[in-house]
């Protein structure tokens, strides 16, 4: 297999089998945060509104990258951290830009992720007190 070059977009770049396995952890976690508002059970929505700030406290104390790319990066070279993982740190622009086309400045997917997830934070909440 030939090497992939750091600036790869995801759409153009071959996964191998880890590679794999982690965007689809990455689309699980992704798939919860948007629709794990609405579970019925209430330990669930416990801690889902437990999760979202956890999610956005990783995010900050690991300087704007995932601990699923680093887990990544640490069974590849063991290292926490990466320079050839192009998704590192970047995951979601990379998703923007292979699934939308759309180039993103990570400050303005940061504040629309930051938004969002204030919002499924709130309905979990709302959900939560309904229940």
């Amino acid at each position: 297999m030939s090497e992939i070059p750091p600036t790869a977009t995801l759409g153009k770049r071959k996964r191998d089998a880890l590679a794999q396995v982690c965007f689809a952890l990455h689309l699980a976690v992704m798939i919860f945060i948007i629709f794990g508002w609405a579970v019925p059970l209430r330990s669930l929505l416990f801690f889902y509104i437990a999760f979202l700030p956890a999610v956005v406290l990783q995010w900050q104390f690991n300087k704007s990258s995932c601990v699923l790319n680093n887990i990544e990066s640490l069974l590849r070279s063991g290292g926490w951290r990466d320079p050839e993982n192009v998704e590192e740190g970047a995951w979601l622009l990379g998703l923007v830009r292979s699934v939308l086309g759309i180039e993103l400045r990570p400050a303005h997917l940061d504040a629309f992720v930051h938004t969002m997830l204030a919002v499924f934070w709130g309905l979990g909440v709302g959900h939560l007190l309904r229940s």
